[in-house]
């Protein structure tokens, strides 16, 4: 559930992600920087915000399974991972079909995407009609930040709204897996997940 003091901030941020803008959001682990993962334009404004280097891709959030497999495929690997921890914070690495997403999220013909079990990160995927960039809002290198203060201390004025839903309790990052050779699942990251 959204905190009814927060519903309007979220419409004001959706507004601005679906005029191509970069919002500063709350997930479950950690401040992210969010953009529409289907423009191209946007999701570079996220790379210049951040500092990141072309050679990375971003993890993507959406509201649901349904919206991820709009998106991209479900590895029978991965299905019993995606029943057990979605909404949470794992990020599987799937096989992106068609051509609705920006280039930005692709690697390899590949997606990182999660469902985030964070209300405000669930509302704005919601809002927008389709799953945002979600990578932690810093500077790339710098450290995760859990509260608005160290969002602007790093990014000032970049992002083009902060949506502020307080303090955090820290977490650590999602836990990434993708699918080997073989079609099994194989862990890239440890994070809030114990895989």
């Amino acid at each position: 559930m959204v905190q009814k003091h927060l519903e309007a901030e979220i419409q004001k941020a959706v507004e601005v992600l679906k005029e191509g803008g970069v919002v500063v959001f709350p997930t479950e682990t950690a401040y992210g920087l969010a953009a529409d993962a289907r423009s191209e334009a946007a999701v570079e404004r996220v790379r210049a915000v951040k500092g990141r280097s072309q050679d990375k891709s971003f993890p993507l959030i959406a509201a649901s399974r349904e919206m991820v497999e709009r998106f991209a495929g479900m590895p029978r690997g991965l299905e019993t991972l995606a029943t057990q921890h979605w909404s949470g914070p794992l990020t599987l690495v799937l096989p992106v079909m068609g051509d609705g997403l920006a280039s930005g999220v692709v690697r390899n013909g590949t997606v990182a995407m999660r469902v985030s079990s964070h209300p405000v990160a669930h509302a704005l995927c919601e809002g927008l009609g389709a799953p945002i960039v979600a990578t932690s809002a810093n500077l790339a290198g710098g450290e995760a930040c859990y509260s608005v203060a160290c969002v602007r201390q790093q990014l000032g004025d970049a992002p083009d709204f902060y949506l502020d839903a307080g303090e955090l309790t820290p977490e650590p990052p999602s836990t990434i897996v993708a699918i080997d050779d073989y079609g099994y699942p194989e862990v890239l990251r440890q994070g809030s997940i114990e895989i």
